[in-house]
């Protein structure tokens, strides 16, 4: 059944990508989150190098429209820092938690992203990169390309890339995920010790979906710049709140909330895997497909999630302001937790221990069972969703 992402010309998981890359190599680990390449850089063969690519996607629509609203620049440090962590955290899935390398690349329309703002993003993008070397993180950031995209790009584009190289014997492969393997879900929501301010824990996904159905139709008219024509009329800018409105049980308006930036678990994730590296059976990035994208890391699976978390602020916000049933929006947003470590039950104990230490709220999501095929079996507040892996 077509989705409201879909008609909007999103696709949730990415078939199209999918089907483009089907035959290509998956590299030395195909059940891996991130593709592990051998190590070119070295030679050694008891190393192996990773280099990832993502970006803040949509999001910088978003930022773009609460800047010109309201003067404020902080907005596109915060982008700065989804384009970074949407490559740190698949990375991180994968094993990988130090000595990275990174370049940008920003494609932007001069007449609407002026150098003041180009100068806030590349200088933003220091500040983060310094906020993470004081937490022992190594991350040297080698430049990249900007680029004046005007007849391509509305208004801006911002993506980076990371590279790492790393001990094969420190990969997280995912091929320990199987039976009796349980999950532990780390919230996306809250404030973090390492954080400044509460997080909404919106992530980088969905953003195209939150942003429609939550702004007001004024939008249209105000920044058509900021949207696809192609979209239906009653999808563009269907919803009911201007960026600046107050929202219930939230310290943060509107426009912060989708804004909030992406949550990096690096810190507490180091943490752990100095205890438990070698009891985490696989780690899950629940970002394109959201808490769909565990499918595509197992086989012959059942996973069950049925502790899920309780749906934070600004999914509520997105929920109560759209016609997006709540099984699509679990297929598009994390609704409450952004990572998760498949384990046995003892270690699942001291990880959710460890995350408390960082003020992050961590528990027992769910567990696997063998199953013939891959099958996804989602417990809400609103009923039981299944999903298979086609």
């Amino acid at each position: 059944m077509e989705t409201n992402y879909s008609k909007r010309g999103v696709s949730s998981g990415k078939e199209d990508v999918h089907f483009a890359i089907r035959n290509l190599d998956k590299g030395l680990y195909p059940r891996a989150f991130s593709k592990v390449l051998p190590d070119f850089t070295g030679g050694d063969p008891e190393y192996c190098n990773l280099m990832h690519a993502d970006g803040a996607g949509t999001k910088s629509a978003l930022a773009y429209m609460y800047w010109k609203e309201t003067g404020d620049v902080s907005v596109w440090h915060t982008l700065v820092q989804d384009a970074i962590v949407m490559n740190l955290d698949d990375l991180l899935c994968v094993g990988a938690d130090n000595d990275f390398l990174v370049s940008n690349t920003i494609g932007r329309n001069k007449f609407r992203i002026p150098r003041e703002v180009l100068s806030e993003i590349l200088n933003g993008m220091e500040m983060f990169f310094e906020t993470l070397r004081e937490m022992g993180i190594n991350i040297i950031n080698t430049g990249g390309e900007t680029a004046d995209l005007g007849d391509l790009v509305q208004t801006l584009v911002l993506d980076s890339t990371i590279f790492c190289r790393m001990k094969r014997s420190d990969v997280i492969t995912n091929e320990k995920i199987g039976n009796g393997s349980v999950i532990v879900g780390f919230a996306s929501a809250g404030k973090a010790t390492y954080e400044n301010e509460y997080n909404s824990g919106i992530g980088s996904n969905g953003l195209t979906n939150a942003r429609h159905e939550v702004l007001s139709e004024k939008y249209k008219t105000i920044y058509p710049e900021t949207f696809d024509k192609n979209i239906p009329e009653d999808l563009a800018y269907c919803g009911k709140h201007s960026l600046t409105d107050s929202y219930e049980n939230s310290p943060l308006n509107v426009g912060k909330l989708l804004l909030s930036p992406t949550r990096t678990y690096l810190p507490v994730i180091r943490e752990i895997f100095s205890k438990h590296r070698n009891d985490i059976h696989g780690m899950i990035h629940c970002t394109g497909g959201a808490q769909t994208k565990c499918l595509k890391f197992v086989e012959n699976l059942h996973i069950v999630k049925d502790n899920l978390f309780e749906i934070p602020p600004v999914f509520r916000m997105i929920q109560s302001s759209s016609r997006i049933s709540l099984k699509e929006m679990y297929q598009t947003l994390n609704m409450g937790h952004r990572l998760e470590i498949y384990t046995d039950e003892k270690t699942a104990e001291s990880l959710i221990s460890i995350a408390a230490s960082f003020n992050i709220e961590a528990k027992i999501i769910g567990r696997c069972y063998q199953h013939e095929g891959n099958k996804l079996t989602l417990h809400t507040e609103e009923g039981v969703y299944e999903f298979l892996n086609h």
